[in-house]
């Protein structure tokens, strides 16, 4: 057989539904709220009818001591069941539905009373006050048990105390009324805690169904997870309420977008500054995968609108691959240049084959030495005028480069570059950036030709760069720096418009400038500023000065000959 299994228990407890906790609360409340509003509204409505019923007997008493009879009773006659006194005042008393009305003399003597046995008998309360002159209004026990009473002094004609008149008013009516009050009062109660819970039936339906029926132990698991998730993950994620301004930055996003805390609660023109990235944020450039530069970063954006009118952005660092896109853009020319240089050499080979076939040998040795000259002069003259190593590599490939493509790549002849640059790798990202524009504009063009100028003014590097292509228009010149703002067809491997937004914010890190106007002769040219670029020269001994200007002095003697005939520019290409 099997064991029966253990009754359930029923276990009385919080809801664990937000839904449910939510409106068991607010019944409570409402309900709270009821029952002290109900306890508010009784206990000053009891203290009222107490002074309306004190007031009532007053004023019976008042009447009563007025009539003459009364006065004239307790002077002239003595205390009798039967005497006027009892008649007047058993009369009123029955007129005004009091529970008693004492007639009294100044030794506290009755004259009048409801219970006849009681005249001729002293009051059991003391009406000294009612004596003196003096009204009084209390509740009080007496012969006749608890009352609401008042009493009043009695006059003669002379205007004289002769005694007193008590009136006495049932307790028993003022608790009826009191309690008359109470079902009326508990109907409305009733009513407002039935409108109260049907508001808080609503609201906790509301509640509801923005919490998706959650319990509160699964909100705060959410929480939980979102800021595990938020700061654990490797992209930026900002979130901005329906304002625009920002509410949420996980670790990631201060990193990329390299700001802090108090950012938080400003809108990203605030805590940016103006620019693309605040444009993107803000959501006035729209798209998918937008890029866009910050510092030295180039970052993927995306912005999605939230339900509540709010939006969340989320970003991804393309600093690493924009630049391994570059190096294969660099490494599919050189490719190219290698292959075109391989179908060269075979076609100078085979010339010279067919020289030594000829017997043409002193032609062949001619034509070696020629095209072993023109390669090594194109390596000499760019590091002769550029010291630096990496930047005299970086145009010697773009040389080759452009040989391929048809452009021909000069160096300008006032170019001197001294190999003391403390950012090489900065001015390598420039030049190449803006060799390669340049050489994408004048590409498949008559007469192809790229100009590139480095010279120095002290400590500072100017670079220009200038090509025989269409040019820019004037209302496009500052458009170009745009980050992501291009005209050219972006290839598979990365997107355009990156390049000129980094130089020249290459260029504004350093205190420089980027610019482009219209070169001689049309074209483009771009005219980069870098001011303290250069390391300051290291002290040299003296006599070191004196060895090194006698040799320059002994060579500029002798290549004077040989550059009388040079051209100002010197032209970097490869003869075909």
């Amino acid at each position: 057989m099997r064991p029966t299994p253990p009754a359930r228990r029923l276990r009385l407890g919080m809801p664990k539904r937000v839904f449910s906790q939510v409106l068991l609360m607010q019944v409570a409340i409402a309900a709270g709220v009821a029952v002290l509003a109900t306890g508010l509204f009784l206990a000053p409505l009891s203290k009222q009818l107490d002074q309306e019923a004190m007031r009532r007997a007053l004023a019976i008493a008042e009447t009563t001591a007025q009539d003459p009879q009364i006065a004239e009773g307790v002077l002239t006659t003595p205390p009798s069941r039967n005497g006027p006194v009892q008649r007047e005042a058993e009369r009123i008393r029955l007129a005004t539905n009091a529970e008693y009305i004492v007639v009294l003399n100044t030794h506290w003597v009755r004259w009048s009373h409801p219970t006849a046995s009681e005249i001729g008998h002293e009051v059991s309360t003391s009406p000294e006050e009612a004596l003196a002159g003096k009204e009084v209004m209390e509740i009080d026990r007496g012969t006749l048990g608890r009352s609401a009473r008042g009493k009043v002094p009695l006059y003669d004609a002379d205007h004289r105390i002769i005694g007193a008149v008590s009136v006495g008013i049932p307790y028993d009516s003022v608790r009826a009324r009191l309690l008359s009050a109470i079902p009326g009062l508990l109907a409305y109660a009733g009513g407002a805690l039935a409108v109260g819970a049907l508001a808080a039936w609503f609201v906790s339906r509301r509640v509801q169904r923005q919490t998706r029926d959650l319990a509160f132990s699964d909100i705060s698991a959410l929480l939980a997870e979102r800021e595990a998730m938020l700061h654990g993950i490797r992209e930026g994620v900002v979130a901005l309420d329906r304002t625009g301004r920002i509410r949420l930055l996980n670790d990631e996003a201060h990193r990329l977008l390299s700001i802090d805390e108090q950012s938080v609660g400003r809108s990203p023109d605030e805590a940016l500054g103006e620019g693309r990235t605040a444009d993107i944020l803000g959501g006035r450039v729209t798209g998918t995968d937008l890029l866009t530069v910050r510092g030295q970063r180039v970052l993927v954006a995306n912005r999605m609108p939230t339900d509540d009118g709010g939006a969340v952005a989320t970003l991804r660092d393309r600093t690493e691959l924009e630049q391994l896109g570059r190096e294969l853009d660099s490494t599919r020319g050189l490719i190219d240049a290698l292959r075109a240089q391989d179908h060269e050499h075979a076609n100078r080979m085979h010339t010279l084959l067919g020289l030594l076939e000829l017997e043409m040998y002193d032609d062949a040795v001619e034509f070696v030495g020629e095209v072993v000259g023109d390669h090594r002069a194109t390596a000499e003259q760019v590091t002769e005028k550029i010291q630096d190593p990496l930047l005299a590599a970086l145009l010697v490939g773009k040389a080759t480069v452009a040989a391929e493509r048809g452009v021909a790549l000069w160096i300008s002849d006032r170019t001197r570059l001294p190999d003391r640059l403390i950012d090489p790798r900065g001015l390598v990202t420039v030049v190449g950036n803006l060799v390669d524009n340049a050489l994408d504009a004048v590409a498949g063009t008559l007469h192809a030709r790229v100009e590139v100028e480095l010279r120095t003014q002290g400590r500072t590097v100017v670079l220009r760069v200038r090509d025989t292509g269409p040019g820019i228009p004037a209302e496009q010149r500052e458009l170009v720096f745009t980050d992501g703002w291009s005209t050219k067809e972006a290839p598979a491997h990365r997107e355009r418009g990156i390049g000129l937004s980094m130089v020249r914010r290459l260029a504004e890190r350093q205190g420089g400038s980027a610019t482009v106007g219209e070169a001689h002769g049309g074209g483009a040219e771009f005219t980069v500023v870098l001011p303290e670029a250069l390391a300051e020269p290291e002290p040299v001994p003296a006599t070191a000065t004196a060895t090194a200007a006698g040799a320059d002095a002994a060579a500029a003697a002798a290549g004077a000959a040989a550059d009388a005939d040079a051209d100002d520019t010197v032209a970097v290409k490869e003869e075909s």
